[in-house]
Order: C-alpha cells, then sequence, then structure tokens
C-alpha cells in the first residue's frame, strides 16, 4: 500500500550521488566559526534565498560575478575564496554542490558549454543560490539545476549570457525569482518565448528510527479501512497494533520478522497512520507538560478523553477534575501504579491504560525513562548495555529479559547507576 523512502540525506555531511557538499574552514572571520559550531550541534533551520547570483569565467579575467542581487552582498573576499568550486574542474560539471564558508551557504550547478565559437572553446557558467550557514538547502536543489537548465537551452540558442549587454535586465530577472521563490515559493519567467516554472518543494523529514520496544498505535481514521485494503504485511500485524505490544512482541505474537515488521511500522509511521508510544508500565513515571492546559479549553478534545477513557461506556462519563486531577498527578518520582493506588481511577469509570494512552498521544504528558550507567572497570555481556544510551524498555528487549530481571541486577551492583530523563 505504502512505499518506503529509499534516501535519508542530511545537508550538512553526507555526499549524495547527484551533488557534492564542501566545507571551507577559515580563521579570518568569527562568524564562521559560529555558523559551523551551530552546523555541527545539528542546528539546521529552514531559512530564505539571501542573494542570487551569476557567476561566468572570463577568458582573459577568470572567474567574475557578472551579476547578483542584491548588489554587493557576495563580497570579495567570500568569492576569492569559493571561486575555485564556483567554477570547477570539468570533473564537477553538471552536479549540485554545496559550499559552506564564511558565514554563508552557497548551492550551485556549475555547467560548461563546449562549442568553437567561445574563447578557449568552451563557456563556463554558475547559478547560485546564497543562503545562512545553517540554513537547510536541499529543497532548493532541484529548482538551481532547472534554473541553470533553462539558462543553458538560452544560451545555445541565443547566447543569451555570453553576448548580453543589457546587465539590467538580466538584474530584474534574477530580483523576480529572489522575491517570488521567498515569498511564494513559485514563479513563473518569461524571456523572449521561453517559458519555466519554478517550485519549491520542501522535503518530508526522514522516517522514524523504529526501535524494539516501541509500541504503534493505530490513529482513529484509519481504523475504519476494510483490512484486504493494507498490504499482506500490513494485514498479518495489524490485529496486534493495539497501543499495547510493542515492535518485538508483534513479530512474535504474528509470526513474522522483525526487521519486516519495523519497516512495515516505519511506512505506516512515516505516512502518520500509526502513532509511536514507550512502552506502558504501572511502574512507568510520567510528567506532564504544558499541553494540559489544551484539556480545559477545548471542549471538542475534551469530550473525546472522556469518551476514549471510559472505563464502561454505557455508565457516566468521568468529570473533567478527575481526568485533569489524574494527569496533574504526574510527576517525577512518582509511579503510576502508586497514582492509581491514591486515587482510584476506576471507581470513577476511568481506565487508567487508555487514559494513559490518550495523554501521550495528545501531549499532555511524557514518559520519564530511566537509563542505567556501569561505572566499574570490566563489564560483562548484559551491563556492556549499561552505557546511559538505552533505557530500560530498550534493554529488556533487546535481551529478552523482564523489567524485574534488570531491576534486580541492579539493585545488587553497587558500579551502577541510575539517570532518569
Amino acid at each position: 500500500m505504502y512505499d518506503l523512502p529509499m534516501t535519508n540525506i542530511n545537508n550538512n555531511n553526507i555526499v549524495a550521488s547527484s551533488s557534492t557538499v564542501l566545507s571551507i574552514p577559515s580563521t579570518n572571520s568569527v562568524q564562521l566559526q559560529q555558523s559551523l559550531q551551530q552546523s555541527e550541534s545539528g542546528c539546521i533551520k529552514e531559512g530564505l534565498i539571501r542573494c542570487i547570483f551569476l557567476s561566468k569565467f572570463h577568458p582573459t579575467e577568470g572567474s567574475k560575478i557578472s551579476c547578483q542581487v542584491p548588489e554587493n552582498f557576495i563580497s570579495k573576499e567570500i568569492f576569492d575564496a569559493v571561486n575555485v568550486y564556483i567554477i570547477p574542474k570539468p570533473q564537477l560539471q553538471r552536479c549540485v554542490m554545496t559550499v559552506n564558508t564564511l558565514g554563508v551557504k552557497i548551492l550551485g550547478y556549475p555547467v560548461k558549454i563546449d562549442s568553437q565559437k567561445y574563447a578557449r572553446n568552451a563557456f563556463y557558467f554558475n547559478l547560485c543560490f546564497v543562503c545562512d550557514a545553517v540554513s537547510r538547502t536541499n529543497q532548493y536543489e532541484p529548482v538551481v539545476k532547472k534554473l541553470s537548465e533553462y539558462l543553458i537551452i538560452m544560451e545555445e540558442e541565443s547566447e543569451f549570457l555570453s553576448k548580453i549587454d543589457d546587465k539590467i535586465r538580466l538584474q530584474r530577472l534574477l530580483e523576480k525569482i529572489l522575491n517570488d521563490l521567498n515569498v511564494n515559493m513559485v514563479t513563473t519567467i518569461l524571456e523572449s518565448e521561453y517559458t519555466i516554472n519554478l517550485k519549491i518543494v520542501i522535503p518530508p523529514p526522514d522516517p522514524t528510527l523504529i526501535l524494539d520496544q516501541m509500541v504503534p498505535l493505530l490513529k482513529t481514521e484509519y481504523k475504519s479501512i476494510p483490512v484486504d485494503s493494507w498490504d499482506l504485511t500490513t494485514q498479518q500485524i495489524l490485529p496486534y497494533i493495539d497501543g499495547n505490544n510493542h515492535i518485538s512482541r508483534i513479530a512474535a505474537s504474528a509470526d513474522v520478522d522483525l526487521n519486516l515488521v519495523k519497516n512495515c511500522i516505519q511506512n505506516l509511521a512515516y505516512y502518520s497512520v500509526v502513532q509511536l508510544l514507550p512502552i506502558l508500565k504501572y511502574s512507568n513515571v510520567y510528567m506532564c507538560t504544558q499541553n494540559l492546559k489544551n484539556l480545559c479549553k477545548n471542549t471538542a478534545l475534551y469530550a473525546a478523553c472522556k469518551k476514549y477513557v471510559s472505563l464502561k461506556p454505557d455508565r457516566y462519563r468521568p468529570s473533567l477534575q478527575k481526568v485533569f486531577q489524574f494527569y496533574a498527578s504526574m510527576t517525577h518520582g512518582i509511579t503510576l501504579r502508586s497514582i492509581c493506588q491514591r486515587l482510584s481511577p476506576q471507581h470513577n469509570n476511568i481506565d487508567e491504560r487508555k487514559l494513559v494512552i490518550f495523554g501521550l498521544q495528545h501531549s499532555f504528558i511524557r514518559c520519564i525513562h530511566k537509563y542505567p550507567v556501569f561505572t566499574g572497570t570490566v563489564p560483562n555481556d548484559r551491563q556492556k548495555f549499561y552505557t546511559g544510551i538505552y533505557n530500560f524498555d530498550e534493554i529488556c528487549c533487546k535481551l529478552g529479559l523482564s523489567l524485574s530481571n534488570i531491576e534486580n541486577d541492579i539493585d545488587l551492583d553497587t558500579n551502577i547507576s541510575v539517570i532518569w530523563k
């Protein structure tokens, strides 16, 4: 029914087959160092196109910018630092290149047109988009490539770039592209008899990494879909996707390979068909979030909550006060078991398990996980997982052990500390 995405591109440090990413360090700019630190820490954000410029190779003067908007945005210092990559060697022609230096990220598609009518029998140019150094630019790659291919056609048929005398004409063209793409994310260019439509398409986020201990929950709007409408793998595991079974248990119960189940759930999560939750246990510790206020403000949300968490639908619906009290009692150091013992949710017609699931679905609460850390010298096979990276749920699924088994092991070992986060 669905197709899994086949590529996973991080615009900072992964070189795809059709693009090249370069990072050029320099000690001349404090701004550069700050930008690189932000980039390395993963602070990538969506950003506007700051500048568009056209660079050409002059047979005697070398590489230079023939037109840019806004004017003088790319200084001589920046261009001199990157000009060998703006007009690169033939091996890098006709591929998308991203150069990150001096606080800016330059995205280009260098082109070489071979012909005896040009000096040195070739014409080199590169139309470049400029963004902030920490901005994501992979959404602009198809636009830069398509626009460059459009300019190639115009150059081959009318020598639009090599013999253009009216700089204002080209500048107005680039200004229109810059403004339309930043404001509307789409533009139409009509130059003589040549027309081209450009559109920026924001790529979807990368698929969620599926772990053994994750619990998938089918969203309400998809529950009415007939079973035979799903693909074969989904049909086999669908009866076990109930908000309680984790990935490993689903694979074992449905007798389906674990990796196949992960791929299937990843696909469903990517298209927002299922939501991924932590394993629900009475020993869990939850904490309410600021989104809990939405339960009081949104009457439709509260009505849906009452209907979902009612233990017996034919009886009275639980009151907002009792539901809110249950959520508000969740904090550090208080387990779900102790809250149930104190508030007796079943006496108020509340199914505490559904209440937790509903709270996680709408981000009213979040789960506080426990991470064991081994501080000794030589860890055994089990202690190799006690690194502070794996939480208790993940360790239980990986080792096939119960939670009590792990907790007893940790309680008896003074070289193990537990972090809550």
